[in-house]
């Protein structure tokens, strides 16, 4: 199959601060690919999960394999969580605030991974 990676897009109001973030905060590599400071990041490892729902949505989460860690390391850089941890069977998670008013799950997942 010629499918080589996964494209994600957040969408804000405020573009070039969330650019900002995943650029300085996360040290995400990146290229202006399309000119004029409109930068594709490189991101670790994807998986993809599909659940049921009475609504078509979609969510974006950061994994870490450490989560308290993660999230001592993003306070000290000014990153500002909006949700509490909330421990699940299948992983603790949390959310970071994007400028804007949008928000990333954040989350250490306990499940098996999917190879690579």
């Amino acid at each position: 199959m010629a499918i080589i990676g996964l494209h994600t897009i957040v969408y804000s109001s405020h573009a070039e601060e969330v650019r900002a973030f995943f650029r300085d905060v996360l040290d995400y590599p990146s290229a202006d690919a399309a000119g004029g400071g409109w930068l594709i990041f490189a991101m670790p490892p994807a998986e993809l999960a599909v659940h049921p729902g009475d609504e078509p949505r979609q969510e974006l989460y950061l994994m870490c394999d450490d989560l308290p860690a993660t999230m001592t390391e993003l306070t000290a850089k000014g990153v500002t969580f909006t949700k509490p941890v909330d421990e699940q069977r299948w992983g603790a998670i949390t959310a970071i605030a994007l400028p804007g008013g949008t928000e990333i799950g954040l989350y250490q997942p306990y499940h098996p991974l999917p190879p690579r």
